[in-house]
């Protein structure tokens, strides 16, 4: 007898763009005519199709688009802000930082670095070195064996791109993906990850809004490969709460509730309080 397959769950991701600089830059808007995040959903869709679902949000949307139930719905999460970073609310910077702790993906885009999300995530200034001259850009993958440098080019080459370079004010990256160089002899950590909880974070550097990066197929292959290492297939589980553990169950968390103590995980009751206790 033949055991059926069951369909594959799609990942399910959001990108959220700042959407200021295709309102108000007539270069932006020609590069980008439906905003940059139109520009990065719709590599992701074309290269992973029905691997994925995606949906858009930006700045001005209501809760900046960070909702809650989204949040909750999200698998992998792609942040692209330059000017109007102090312009998200504290209190959605801390709702995406839950959802990274329990399990979301993000992946944070060039000036995304000094994104209060990331330099939260980060825990530093996030500060870099920066030119903007159209220099061009190689980027060499230094850990070819890691899934988001699979079927990258060696190197990348970008024609037009802001300068990015060291020093990158971050903590010591968990993998280095990439580096940059230029021809001013700068060079520049530009793919980096990190674990922080249950969830992966992936920052990637190129795409400065004056130059057409996000159409540059090798680079749309690094944001869908970034997705597919994001996403993970863990329910999600609550990263703030300190569990207690009962005397000699050390693999049991358990949390006090009004009608006792109940099982971390499933929230069974599994010691009825007392009468009066």
């Amino acid at each position: 007898m033949t055991t059926p397959t069951l369909p594959k769950k799609a990942i399910r991701v959001v990108v959220w763009g700042e959407n200021r600089h295709e309102q108000i830059n007539e270069v932006v808007r020609g590069i980008y005519p439906d905003g940059m995040h139109s520009t990065i959903a719709a590599g992701i869709t074309g290269l992973l199709g029905e691997e994925v679902t995606v949906t858009m949000r930006v700045l001005d949307d209501a809760e900046h688009g960070m909702t809650e139930e989204l949040l909750a719905e999200t698998d992998v999460l792609l942040w692209w802000g330059h000017t109007a970073h102090e312009e998200v609310a504290d209190e959605v910077v801390d709702r995406i930082q839950k959802h990274v702790l329990e399990g979301m993906g993000i992946i944070v885009l060039h000036s995304g670095h000094h994104s209060k999300i990331f330099r939260r995530l980060m825990g530093t200034t996030c500060s870099l070195r920066w030119r903007n001259d159209a220099d061009s850009e190689l980027v060499w993958t230094v850990s070819p064996r890691h899934p988001i440098a699979e079927g990258v080019p060696q190197p990348l080459v970008i024609p037009g791109q802001e300068m990015y370079g060291e020093f990158f004010d971050i903590p010591e990256p968990d993998e280095l993906v990439f580096i940059s160089s230029f021809s001013g002899g700068e060079v520049f950590r530009s793919g980096i990850t990190y674990r922080r909880g249950y969830g992966k974070v992936f920052y990637f550097s190129p795409g400065d809004e004056i130059y057409p990066v996000y159409h540059h197929p090798d680079v749309q292959r690094v944001i869908a490969n970034g997705v597919k290492w994001a996403y993970s297939s863990r329910e999600r589980e609550s990263y703030l709460v300190t569990p207690m553990y009962l005397t000699g169950e050390f693999d049991r968390p358990v949390l006090g509730s009004p009608d006792g103590l109940v099982d971390y995980y499933t929230r069974e009751l599994i010691a009825p309080r007392e009468n009066g206790a």
